[in-house]
């Protein structure tokens, strides 16, 4: 689990960075990708799951 977390947070980092430089390029999008399947194996993955469904029914429900 320590390496999983550890390897989440360096992965964010990166994905950060690869983000603020401007253009995201093959590589970068592979970095993003494995972020992703990283922190559905965590424990923070039913609150992001929640927070995005929540998300989502909020913008859904607005009638413009």
């Amino acid at each position: 689990m320590a390496i999983s977390i550890s390897l989440v947070l360096l992965l964010t980092i990166l994905a950060v960075v690869f983000l603020r430089n401007g253009g995201l390029k093959i590589s970068h999008a592979l970095v993003c990708a494995l972020l992703g399947f990283l922190m559905a194996s965590t424990s923070m993955a039913p609150t992001i799951h929640d927070g995005i469904g929540a998300t989502a029914n909020l913008v859904s429900s607005l009638h413009p």
